[in-house]
C-alpha cells in the first residue's frame, strides 16, 4: 500500500521541521541574554524566520487542501485515523498561530517587524504594554504546545515504523522503504 506523499509535500514537511527547530532554538537561546546588539540581531533573525515560516506554512496548507494525503492503513481503527488527521490540522493551526502571535506581540510592544531588515511589515495592533505582555505569554505557550505536539508526532511515526511495521513513516521518508 506504500503510497508516498508527493515530493512537494515531503519537501515542505522537512523544510518546516528544519525551520521550526531553528526558530524555536533561537527563540529559546535569545530570551535570557542580556540586552546587547547581538541580542537585538537575534531577535531580528527570529522575526525574519517567523515570517518565512508563516509564508511556508501558508503554502503548505494550500498544498494540503489541494492535494489529498495518502490514505492511512486500513489496519488503523477509524478513531485512530480521525485522531491522526485531527493532529495534523492542530499542527497546521499552531504553525500559523505562532508566527502570527509573535508578529502581534512585536506590534503591541512597539517593535515593528522589518523583514530581512528591508521590508517594514505593518503593525497588526496598536502599542499596548498589557497586550504585549499577554501576547508574549501566548506566544511562548503556543510554542511549547507545538513542541509537545511535534514530539508526539515523531513518536507516533517511530511507533508505526518500528512496532506496527506499517508504511506510515516511509511515506514521508521514502529512503526508509525497503521495497524501493
Amino acid at each position: 500500500m506504500n503510497q508516498p506523499y508527493t515530493r512537494t509535500a515531503i519537501t515542505l514537511h522537512w523544510l518546516m521541521a528544519l525551520g521550526l527547530t531553528g526558530t524555536f532554538a533561537l527563540g529559546f537561546y535569545m530570551q535570557d541574554l542580556p540586552l546587547s546588539p547581538a541580542k537585538l540581531q537575534y531577535y531580528a533573525w527570529h522575526k525574519w524566520a517567523g515570517i518565512v515560516m508563516l509564508l511556508l506554512v501558508l503554502v503548505r496548507v494550500v498544498w494540503r487542501i489541494t492535494h489529498k494525503a495518502p490514505e492511512l492503513p486500513e489496519s488503523m481503527s477509524a478513531f485512530m485515523r480521525f485522531m491522526a488527521n485531527a493532529a495534523h490540522w492542530v499542527l497546521y493551526a499552531l504553525m500559523l498561530a505562532i508566527p502570527l502571535s509573535g508578529w502581534l506581540m512585536s506590534s503591541a510592544q512597539g517593535f515593528q517587524v522589518v523583514w530581512f531588515g528591508v521590508w517594514p511589515l505593518p503593525d497588526l495592533v496598536g502599542k499596548s504594554q498589557e497586550l504585549g505582555a499577554l501576547l508574549n505569554t501566548v506566544h511562548w505557550a503556543l510554542n511549547y504546545f507545538l513542541l509537545a505536539f511535534v514530539i508526539i508526532h515523531a513518536c507516533a511515526a517511530l511507533k508505526h515504523h518500528f512496532l506496527d511495521k506499517d508504511d506510515i513513516l516511509t511515506r514521508m521518508v521514502p529512503v526508509l522503504d525497503k521495497k524501493n
